[in-house]
């Protein structure tokens, strides 16, 4: 199939806009009339989803009581109600419990294999009386279904990405959370963590031997993983799941954080290659890898802006704008942000870089934009919120030493403070919050947010346009999960932006599902779905005869 030519996206683009215009003429009318603006704002959103979005027709809203079909009566469709236009079809039905963050394997194009983060705790007791019988990291392969395990005994899995050199980073939540890269995952079946404290790390479980192809990389930060992004020099940025005042009262909350690789990675590409995707340099020995060492930094948002003598100016109130990068060691990062004035937020989750933005699109000066969720606290009232931040130099690696505090700082040049600016993109409200997870759209920059909760949804929001503020230009919800048991998490499409994946994760556990091989604590199990019908948005610099296949692959 070929793409249409450059006259017919002319014609669809003049179409689009007088159908804006009609819908705007009567939107002035309704509100002439006193009805509700921002009502009929949303309605004009909803009219143009397809053209925005590529879905059909939004949902209204969200399941409820009435939707709900048994987990073991449901087909694929039934698990959810979706968009107009959008299909689902199972692809596992026997991850194990607990099943979390997703990532694809080889890449997000050519992907085989999926590679699941399970969040169970340490548990478990191994043939020989050991702990750490648990699932932690499983592949399944798209085509079969059939379920892996990887690695054994992780405490909390959550956070997983494939890295640019061809290794995959797996990730704790827990207080004392630890990563894992895993090199060669296809060929890396049934790898047991003995001693998490330590990171011995065996072949098999209760084996003797020492595993080479699993490492604990404890040059990371040890908190409470989840969101994490990865640059194709080794630089990670990151957040810490801790809510304000969790510690004790007044402790803020987490900060959001960048690793630089003492040795950055040679991708040996001509451009940077976003998260997902492999460098023509990849690796195959973990001893390569550039996260191996290097320094960590913790975000401060400054109450002045970077020309003012007091820039950084930190302080309660400071959570947005410019800020800088404050040194922290590895071991005790949350206690060294805290004490040296890194902005906390309230539980960042999940947290992706743009792949249309800054280095991704070809522009070096601009920097990397990635986005992260605050989850927020429904009952509280207080809904969650995403957040966008532009790093404006990802690969500063010199230092300097504010003369008023002792602190260190990274630098673009020994001299200046490298600047970072964050601020808010999309706020919640009564229906749309208890932010989870969040995954951009190749090609579209739409982002679309999972929540956490009872019937929980999945929202997919604009970019900024040319309006005057800096937030998303309108969200629509095209999915909402029907089991009240249930919630949706590890969203994330592929990169032809066409096919997307999710785990409904500690929903209903019928015998029949149960699986001990999968999951050898207690048979438990999830289900991993596949998301189809998004209808293809046309990228702003397509060439007008090229071949349009790339909406095939991953089927």
């Amino acid at each position: 199939m070929r793409r249409l030519g450059r006259a017919w996206q002319v014609s669809l683009a003049v179409a689009v806009v007088m159908a804006i215009s009609v819908s705007i003429i009567s939107m002035v009318g309704a509100n002439a009339r006193g009805e509700d603006f921002g009502l009929t704002v949303e309605e004009l959103l909803n009219t143009q989803s397809n053209e925005l979005f590529g879905i059909k027709k939004p949902l209204n809203k969200p399941a409820d009581a009435g939707d709900v079909v048994p987990r073991e009566d449901a087909t694929a469709d039934e698990r959810q109600l979706l968009a107009q236009g959008l299909k689902a079809q199972f692809i596992a039905r026997n991850v194990a419990f607990l099943g979390d963050m997703i990532a694809f394997w080889p890449d997000d194009i050519n992907y085989t294999h999926l590679i699941v983060c399970i969040e169970q705790e340490r548990s478990g007791t191994t043939p020989e009386g050991n702990e750490g019988l648990n699932t932690a990291v499983q592949r399944v392969d798209v085509k079969t279904g059939g379920v892996e395990t990887i690695l054994h005994g992780m405490s909390r899995c959550d956070g997983i990405r494939t890295t640019q050199w061809g290794t995959v980073l797996a990730t704790e939540e827990v207080e004392d959370g630890r990563a894992y890269e895993i090199v060669d995952p296809l060929n890396t079946t049934g790898h047991w963590i003995a001693d998490r404290a330590t990171g011995e790390i065996r072949d098999g479980i209760d084996s003797p031997n020492e595993s080479t192809r699993v490492v604990q990389r404890q040059t990371l930060p040890t908190l409470r993983w989840e969101g994490l992004t990865i640059l194709d020099t080794g630089v990670v940025y990151l957040g810490d799941e801790l809510r304000p005042g969790d510690i004790a009262l007044d402790v803020d909350g987490a900060a959001i954080y960048k690793f630089i690789p003492e040795m950055p990675h040679d991708c040996g590409a001509a451009q940077a290659v976003p998260d997902g995707q492999l460098c023509p340099n990849t690796i195959d020995a973990l001893a390569n890898s550039p996260l191996v060492a290097g320094r960590s930094y913790a975000y401060t948002a400054s109450c002045q802006p970077r020309t003012d003598d007091s820039f950084p100016q930190y302080g309660q109130g400071c959570e947005i704008g410019e800020g800088a990068w404050v040194e922290v060691d590895q071991l005790t990062a949350p206690t060294d942000a805290n004490a040296r004035g890194a902005t906390g937020y309230y539980r960042p989750e999940d947290l992706h870089a743009d792949p249309t933005f800054g280095i991704f699109a070809h522009d070096p000066d601009a920097g990397v934009r990635f986005c992260w969720v605050n989850t927020g606290n429904k009952e509280a009232q207080n809904f969650g919120e995403t957040v966008c931040m532009v790093d404006e130099d990802p690969d500063a690696s010199a230092t300097i030493t504010d003369d008023r505090t002792g602190l260190v700082y990274l630098s673009n040049d020994g001299t200046d403070f490298a600047v970072a600016v964050a601020n808010r993109f999309i706020e919640g409200d009564q229906r749309f919050n208890s932010y989870d997870n969040l995954a951009f759209q190749a090609h579209t920059g739409n982002l679309y947010i999972i929540e956490d909760h009872e019937f929980g949804e999945i929202f997919a929001c604009l970019p900024d346009g040319k309006d005057r503020d800096n937030k998303t230009d309108g969200c629509v919800s095209i999915l909402s999960i029907t089991d009240s048991d249930a919630e949706p998490t590890g969203f994330i499409f592929d990169g032809t932006g066409r096919n997307a994946f999710y785990i409904l994760q500690h929903g209903q556990q019928p015998t029949s599902l149960e699986d001990f091989r999968s999951n050898p604590v207690d048979g438990s199990t999830d289900d991993l779905i596949k998301i189809t019908g998004f209808q293809k948005l046309e990228r702003q610099n397509d060439d007008d005869d090229k071949e349009d296949t790339e909406g095939d692959k991953g089927e």
